[in-house]
């Protein structure tokens, strides 16, 4: 398959799966707690990755380990805590489309420590897709009491933390495979992950007496599956083959699927974060559009 078609398929393919995991965790929160929840999520999915492609951990060179601890906690670990917190106040839906703040974060780390270049159409991008989020946070501030407002703000961490995650593959893990950069990763965070699910209070001896948790176990396996192992691999041969912003502008698609589960699910989407979609969406539009280069160059 051709590479550009190929990075194509990975980005459909990515916003499907990425997009159906929102509503995965709000299910999962049902009989679970955050700390719970994102423990389980990150064990299943090493005991996934280590039974299918133990073998290429040999393959990561020591050197390469600690830039496999960095994409490790702001890849996965962070982030699947982050979501699962999150998702306790504010709607999947909403948290899907936060998440598009990602490239618009991916390209500012990437010009400030990578070296790469920013244009005008991209600056503007980034003016207007934080104007987007500045807007669904307003629905969250006006619409949410207490501290629930706040937790928007924990989307935009994880996003930041998916933005240094993709920079580090591209420009510190190059010549990797996929496969071993997840495994890697996986077992790099199992440790902390089992830590935290050990403090969480989860009832090992009554997961399959009690229905709600074995319902929400449920949930947490198909998105170890799908949503976390195969994704992971999918997306880390999508940076392989083109650039961060590219890879993720997952984010331009994602919000799709993740609100269309959303509205299914009962969500209501307000027309104010209707148009906080949608200037997120152009932003990301901008910053991800190529610049076509003049001949001669």
């Amino acid at each position: 398959m051709h590479t550009n078609t190929t990075k194509w398929f990975y980005l459909i393919a990515l916003s499907l799966i990425w997009g159906s995991s929102y509503i995965l965790i709000k299910k999962g929160l049902e009989g679970l707690t955050p700390l719970q929840l994102g423990s389980i999520r990150i064990t299943l999915t090493t005991i996934i990755l280590c039974a299918v492609g133990w073998k290429q951990v040999v393959t990561i060179p020591k050197k390469a380990w600690k830039w496999i601890a960095v994409t490790g906690f702001f890849g996965t670990f962070f982030p699947n805590y982050l979501f699962a917190f999150a998702e306790t106040e504010i709607d999947s839906a909403v948290a899907a489309v936060l998440n598009g703040m990602t490239p618009l974060f991916t390209l500012l780390l990437g010009v400030l420590f990578f070296s790469a270049q920013l244009r005008l159409k991209q600056t503007l991008g980034v003016f207007v897709g934080f104007l987007g989020t500045l807007v669904l946070l307003f629905r969250e501030f006006n619409f949410q009491s207490g501290t629930g407002s706040l937790y928007g703000i924990l989307v935009i961490g994880a996003a930041f933390c998916y933005a240094v995650n993709v920079n580090v593959i591209k420009y510190k893990l190059q010549g990797i495979s996929a496969m071993a950069i997840a495994i890697g990763n996986f077992l790099v965070i199992l440790l902390p992950a089992l830590a935290v699910l050990s403090v969480s209070n989860f009832p090992f001896e009554g997961v399959l007496s009690d229905p709600k948790i074995t319902t929400s176990m449920g949930y947490i396996f198909i998105l170890a599956v799908l949503g976390t192992a195969l994704a992971k691999v999918m997306f880390n041969k999508l940076v392989a083959i083109s650039s961060p912003v590219f890879s993720i502008s997952i984010t331009y698609l994602l919000p799709v699927v993740a609100i269309g589960w959303g509205m299914l699910d009962g969500e209501v989407f307000t027309l104010l974060q209707w148009l906080g979609c949608l200037f997120i969406l152009l932003g990301v539009y901008l910053v991800t559009e190529k610049t076509p280069q003049k001949r001669g160059v």
